[in-house]
Formats: structure tokens, sequence, C-alpha cells
């Protein structure tokens, strides 16, 4: 089970694998783009190069990318949704260039259009996104916390996207602050066990392919996306701890994505919930 979190890319892409065995990672998450918006930076020949090389010389055995924070499939502007549909794409590209397992997405908030078309949208993207797409990184849709009107919150939101999509190859990954978030218990073994079962019951075991372990700094069900670290906040040691342990995970990898200062307690953390 590797542990990780999200790293910096700050000075090149290559930079990230020394960043996050520095905090004591086995696995790392970055962009490869701004997350706020503007070109791509080009991903050269030596450029790649130079990054896998760092990842063989740092120890990590995976990366991931998350793409931008401004992909929304589900708004009702065209133009958003066909912008967010060729950056997941191109995201997708770019990962497989550099050799990442999987590339992970919100789908977007439905504020203009309601639940309803707001899915119909999403469903549409994603289909777009897919078409055609041969790379070796796959897709993951990314349990959201349920702000507002927030695509992807629930366990049978995401399954019914996913069945009316119509792809084998889409993953889930599922961050424990987004659940919480959304009203799903992991306080304790007991509750994380329930959690477990009804996302295996809803979704399917065999689609959850990471996790985002993260403590959260609102209650359950606060619908809000705020992470805390890993002990300090409303999930507690305790509810992370089983969650970590609970066998569902069979070997996941996991990432954090709490603040910089602190997060290499957080590392240490997950390693030792995964050694008792």
């Amino acid at each position: 089970m590797p542990i990780g979190a999200h790293v910096s890319i700050a000075g090149g892409i290559w930079n990230a694998p020394a960043r996050a065995a520095a905090i004591g990672c086995e696995c790392f998450q970055m962009f490869t783009r701004s997350p706020q918006g503007g070109a791509a930076p080009p991903l050269t020949g030596e450029i790649v190069a130079k990054f896998r090389a760092a990842c063989t010389q740092y120890g990590q055995r995976l990366w991931v990318v998350h793409t931008p924070y401004y992909i929304n499939l589900a708004s009702g502007i065209e133009r958003t949704r066909v912008n967010s549909v060729r950056v997941i794409r191109e995201e997708l590209e770019r990962a497989s260039t550099i050799g990442a397992t999987y590339v992970m997405a919100h789908l977007g908030s439905a504020r203009e259009v309601g639940e309803e078309q707001g899915r119909a949208f999403v469903v549409a993207g994603l289909t777009d996104v897919l078409r055609g797409y041969t790379g070796s990184a796959q897709f993951l849709i990314e349990i959201s916390a349920g702000a507002g009107a927030v695509i992807g919150d629930t366990f049978e939101e995401v399954a019914e996207i996913i069945s009316a999509v119509g792809r084998d190859d889409i993953g889930v990954c599922f961050d424990t602050q987004h659940a919480f978030g959304s009203g799903y218990d992991l306080r304790t073994p007991e509750a994380v066990a329930q959690t477990m079962a009804q996302f295996d019951r809803t979704i399917g075991l065999a689609r959850l392919k990471m996790s985002h372990v993260n403590d959260s700094k609102v209650e359950l069900g606060a619908h809000k996306d705020r992470h805390e670290h890993i002990g300090r906040g409303h999930i507690g040691t305790t509810g992370i701890r089983a969650f970590v342990q609970s066998s569902t995970l069979d070997n996941l990898p996991l990432i954090l994505e709490t603040e910089d200062e602190g997060r290499e307690e957080d590392v240490r953390l997950l390693k030792k919930f995964t050694r008792t």
C-alpha cells in the first residue's frame, strides 16, 4: 500500500519526485499544468526523460495526475463544458506520456442548470473525453463533498453516471473528507465497514483504484470541501486508522492532500497505521 501526497511541480515536473521523497512518500500526485488556468507547458522528450529518471532516483513507485480546479462538465455554459472535455483529454494524454497511472477529476457544479441536466452534461462530456482514447493512464471520478449543486457527491450518482457512460475503464478515487462531508460516516471501524459496504453495493469495489486520505475540518454531512491534517479533524485518528486498515482498500495507493506544513507527520502516521 504505497503512501504519498500531492506535491508541487514548481520549477519543472522533474522536481516533484524529490519533493515527494523528502517527506517520506512512496508515490505522489501532481498537476501537470497550472490548476488555475492557462496553457499547459510542453512535455518534450527531454523533460519526460528527466522526470522519469527522477522518479527512479527518488524511489517513487507510482504517480498520478489531478486535473485543474476549473473543470466543470456540468456547467450551463457550453464553452466551459467544451474546454473541460478538452483539458481532461489532454491530461489523460499527458499523464500517459509521463507514465502516470491515473488521472482524476471533479465532475463540476450544476448550479446554473439543475442536477438532472448537469448529470446529462457530465455523461455527454465523459463520453466525449474517452471516445477513441487509447492511452495508458486510467480516468477516475473523484467523490465530491457536495457543496452547492456539485455532481458526484453520492455513491448512487457516481454509479448512475458510470453506468450511463457505459465504459468499463472508468475508476473511482475515494476522498475520505469529501465522503465524510457528503454524509458518509468514517469515524469508527463499524462506520467505515458500513460505508465501504455501501460503496461496494452501489459502485463496486472493482472500480475503487485509489484514495485521498484527509481528515475533515467540518462535521459529518456539512457538504463542504475542507481538508485537515490526520487526527486533527472530525473523522479523527480512530476513523482514519480504520479506513487505512480496511481490507476493501486492497493495497491501493493512499494520497494525502493536506497543507504543506505538517504533511510529513501525516505521511508518517499513515505509514504507522498500515503497520499496526
